[in-house]
Order: C-alpha cells, then sequence, then structure tokens
C-alpha cells in the first residue's frame, strides 16, 4: 500500500484551521496520490485540548469537523484519509468521548478505531476525558487489513524496560484479528533520549508479529509540550523504509511493501534539546498571537543561552533584549550583553534601575528598616527588572521570555515576580550543567556567545561579590541529585547512598519540597526532560512528607 504520511503541526482548538492543513496536503500530493494519508492522533482538534473536551459546544464543534472531512473525502475519492479525532461514543455512561483514528474514503466512514491505554501518568490525563475501546478490530482498505492503534496503545512493550505495563496488549490483539499492516497515529511528546526508546518499541511489534509499521507523529509546539514528529514506516523485520525528519512539518510517500533498507540514527541529546527549545518557543509565541519577545540579559549564561534560542526561533528582528544594571552589576556583564547582542544583530537597550531601587528602599524604610543586602533587598532587583519588562511588553507588545533554568526553579534560586516573570520559560527544564552544553553547540562554529560569558563563574549580582554556589552546591553535584530526585523517584537515602554527600542532599530535598508554592506560580516551561516541573508533576504545598 502506497501511504502519504502526513507529519503536520495542529493548532489546539482550530477545526477549521486544521481541516484547512488536510485540504493543502491532499492538493500538494497532486495527481499521483497515494492509497492512503495518515495524519497524527487528535489531529482535528489538535493535542492535547485539555479541558476544551469539557466544552459541550468544542465538542459539537469537533462532530461538525468530522461531516466536513467526510465531505472532503468525497472530493479526493481517489485517497481514503486516516486521522485521529474525538468522537462522541453515544452512550450515557462514563466520559461519552473516545480518543479515536477515523477512516473515510469516497465520502463515507470506512472505519474507526477508538483507543484502548489511556495514561494517566506524568503529562497524560486521558482518563479524565475519554473512554476506552470496547474492543479492538482491524478492518479491511485498498487491499490490506488496517490494525490501527492510537499512540499509546503501542506503548506496551514487554521488551523495553521504560515502557509502561498494561494488562491489554492492543498490538498483539490487532495482529492476532487478522491485521496485514499496523499503524500508528499519535501525538508523543519529545524528551531527550526518548527517540531511541520509541524506535526500539516499534520494531519490536513488527518483529514480534511479522508486520510491517506505519508510525505518524504530531510534529509542533502546543504549550509546554513539543512534538517531534520523527515518524516512520519498518518493515516486517522492523527495519526501516522510512525515517522522517525531527522537528519539521513534512508529508512523505511510503510503500508498505518496500524492505527496510535504511538505517536509524538516534538524535544527539545536545542538538535535539535545542531544536526542541526553538520550535517550542517559536510555536508559542505564534499561538499565542505574539511576534516579537524581549528578555533581560543579565551578561550570564542563561539569558544569552535563551536570547540565541529567541533569535533562532524568531528571527533577530524580532528580538529586544535589556540590560538592567544595578549597583551591584559589573561592567563586563553590561558589556558582555551588548557585545552577545551585536552578534545577534538585535535590538538592544539599556535601563538602569538604581534609581527605582533606591526609591523602592526609600519608601519602605519605615516598615523594612534601613540598610544591608539580605534576600528582601536582593529580590526587590530582581522585581524591578520583571517590572520593567512586563512594562515593556504591555507598550510594545512584546511577550517577555523568562530566562531560569531548571537547576534554579528546583531549589527556588530565583524570585516570585521578577525573573520569574513572563509568558514562557524556555529553559525552566534544562539543568544548568545542559545549559553550558546548549551554549557549546550554539558556538560550535563560530562565537555566538562571548566566551567571557561562558567563563565566568554563575552570578545573580544582587549583592557584592555574590556567587551562585555561595548558596548552592555544584552544579553538577545539585544536577545530579534533583535528577535522582525528580526523574528517577530515588529517595534521600537512595540518593546519598549513590555517592553523595548526605547533608547536600537533605538540603537540596528540603529546597525542593519547600519551594513548591513557586514553582505552582511559576510561568509555562518548555518540557525536554522525562520529569518536568509543570502539569506533569503535581505535589501538594500544604503538606509535610
Amino acid at each position: 500500500m502506497r501511504i502519504a504520511i502526513a507529519q503536520l503541526n495542529p493548532v489546539v482548538g482550530d477545526i477549521d484551521g486544521n481541516l484547512q492543513r488536510i485540504r493543502q496536503t491532499l492538493e500538494q500530493l497532486g495527481s499521483g496520490r497515494p492509497d492512503l494519508v495518515v495524519l497524527p492522533e487528535m489531529f482535528l482538534a489538535g493535542y492535547p485540548p485539555r479541558d476544551l473536551l469539557e466544552q459541550k459546544w468544542f465538542i459539537e464543534r469537533c462532530e461538525r469537523g468530522l461531516g466536513r472531512l467526510a465531505e472532503l473525502s468525497r472530493e479526493y475519492a481517489d485517497v481514503g484519509i486516516l486521522t485521529g479525532a474525538v468522537v462522541q461514543t453515544g452512550s450515557n455512561t462514563g466520559n461519552g468521548l473516545y480518543n479515536a483514528a477515523v477512516l473515510f474514503a469516497a465520502g463515507r466512514q470506512v472505519g474507526m478505531q477508538p483507543k484502548t491505554l489511556l495514561p494517566t501518568y506524568d503529562v497524560f490525563d486521558e482518563l479524565r476525558y475519554f473512554d476506552p475501546a470496547p474492543s479492538l478490530a482491524a478492518f479491511g482498505f485498498a487491499g490490506e487489513r488496517l490494525g490501527v492503534s492510537v499512540c499509546e496503545d503501542a506503548w506496551n512493550d514487554p521488551d523495553e524496560a521504560a515502557g509502561q505495563k498494561y494488562s491489554t496488549d492492543p498490538i498483539g490483539e490487532l495482529a492476532r484479528n487478522g491485521a496485514t499492516l499496523l499503524v500508528n497515529v499519535s501525538a508523543s511528546p519529545f524528551a531527550a533520549g526518548k527517540d531511541g526508546m520509541r524506535y526500539r518499541m516499534l520494531g519490536g511489534h513488527c518483529r514480534r508479529h511479522r508486520l510491517p509499521l506505519v508510525y505518524v507523529n504530531q510534529v509542533g509546539g502546543n504549550d509546554e509540550l513539543v512534538f517531534d514528529g520523527r515518524s516512520m514506516a519498518l518493515d516486517s523485520a522492523g527495519a526501516p523504509i522510512e525515517v522522517m525528519d525531527s522537528f519539521v512539518e513534512q508529508v512523505t510517500i511510503v510503500d508498505t511493501a518496500s524492505p527496510g533498507a535504511g538505517k536509524y540514527q538516534p538524535l544527539e541529546v545536545t542538538w535535539s534539546v535545542y531544536r526542541a527549545l526553538v520550535l517550542g518557543l517559536r510555536d508559542y509565541v505564534a499561538k499565542c498571537g505574539f511576534s516579537k519577545v524581549v528578555l533581560g540579559l543579565s551578561g550570564g549564561i542563561d539569558s544569552a543561552v535563551a536570547c540565541c534560542i529567541a533569535v533562532e526561533a524568531l528571527g533577530a528582528d524580532n528580538v529586544l533584549g535589556v540590560t538592567m544594571p544595578s549597583e551591584f552589576s559589573s561592567a563586563g556583564s553590561v558589556e558582555d550583553s551588548r557585545l552577545l547582542a551585536a552578534n545577534l544583530g538585535i535590538r538592544f537597550e539599556q535601563v538602569a534601575i538604581s534609581e527605582v531601587y533606591d526609591c523602592y528602599r526609600r519608601v519602605t524604610r519605615d516598615l523594612l528598616g534601613e540598610g544591608g543586602t539580605g534576600v528582601a533587598e536582593e529580590n526587590i532587583q530582581a522585581r524591578v527588572r520583571g517590572n520593567i519588562l512586563m512594562a515593556i511588553s504591555n507598550k510594545l507588545g512584546h511577550m517577555v521570555v523568562s530566562t531560569g533554568n531548571k537547576s534554579e526553579l528546583a531549589v527556588g534560586y530565583c524570585t516570585l515576580y521578577g525573573d520569574m516573570s513572563g509568558g514562557l520559560a524556555v529553559l525552566a527544564d534544562v539543568p544548568k550543567t545542559m545549559v553550558y552544553e546548549l551554549a557549546q553547540h550554539i558556538n560550535r562554529d563560530h562565537e555566538v556567545i562571548p566566551g567571557a560569558i561562558v567563563r565566568k563563574p554563575p552570578s545573580a549580582e544582587l549583592r557584592p561579590g555574590q556567587k551562585d554556589q555561595d548558596t548552592l552546591p555544584p552544579y553538577q553535584v545539585l544536577d545530579d541529585i534533583v535528577r535522582r530526585w525528580l526523574e528517577e523517584g530515588e529517595s534521600a537515602e537512595e540518593i546519598a547512598d549513590s555517592g553523595h554527600d548526605r547533608a547536600t542532599v537533605e538540603w537540596v530535598v528540603r529546597a525542593v519540597k519547600a519551594n513548591e508554592y513557586k514553582r505552582r506560580q511559576a510561568v509555562p516551561g518548555i518540557r525536554v526532560t522525562g520529569k518536568a516541573f509543570g502539569t506533569g508533576r503535581r505535589f501538594p504545598i500544604a503538606a509535610k512528607y
């Protein structure tokens, strides 16, 4: 069977626009159209629509969208259209909705398979909205028996230790029910290193059941999630017939009868994280109705990397960098920021905050007392800077990009209503050690980020001679403890037993717990690791554990 894999970027909620993307794809295929076009999971509604699925008017629009897709298939009667969609179950019990793959051909629905495995871990909450498939069955089309599954249905792989464990094996059941070709429609979000695991898992299904498989994944950024695409077709031995590019829209026609002659090359981690951040920022800005961004340039590595990502995502003409020195800022920080801006070709402005800071201190003197450069005084500076950036946003219509990293966010080394202000935190799921790796990637061909920024010891520059390491453990230590606690689920005792200093581990764990209230108020951050702060991590604030 000749299949067009349509790795496309939907907009959540924009059913009309997503239908138009299907029409454009069909038009671009021209006269040599394949037997079938396959689109990602829930493509008509966009994924994830979250609580839009609880709105009656939205479900009605989804239903009308299916009707219009049937009409479109009549117009292009020589090709079947298989897409993910929200489908009403027709039952008075349960949630009343399926997350389904629906096949239209020549103006009518010729197949439909709801999703069986509804994930509730990490960023997923599908049992909140959907009912599981009552049954699994292959259906005939163009000389094949299609075993169609939806995303998570393929993630029950006994040979892949990192996969979820379910009592139901949808792929195996489809194979036993006579499928001759497996098709999986997905909206599988990116995480560093996930692509290799996904490939091994899909290839395992092919080898286990001796069937070819077509996998189509959504691409693009939707809020915190980035979808990397990397759609593929595999032969019955699990060898690649076609592996599509990552982080870009692409439509490719494959012949599932072809032997797999290609090779699979796992994505290089730093490159893939960088591309995910670029795509996530670009789509977030555009889909939220912005075209330009502003960010504070401190002369540090975080703001420099964030600025480079913004320029890559949006173009230099759409990025404004603002340096906001105080009496504690080094001359090098201002000049390093100026040089970075010149290297990138962005607009650069300087707004000194000493006068505002002094006024703030003066008007609060009777309440807060005189003198000192403690945490309260340090945070005043951060909040003045945050207010300036938000004023620029209000006046010029630029979205503020927050530049803090995951290491800081984990232990609360950040200021509410200050450096945590903004529309999107581009590095919120990037540990400090990875920030340096991203800087090396950016500078791989020539120096974009000035060497002085890369070499200088990290500092918030909120008091004389301040260095991050005066307050925090070395970042290599901090990041490993945070990873073990957050992503691996290890206890403090297990982390200490791995070789870390017990007092340091206990300090980090206490800090992570104590700053849950800050993270609950943080702006959305792009997810690039296996466990990010945000919707995928739901810990209580008022708790003792």
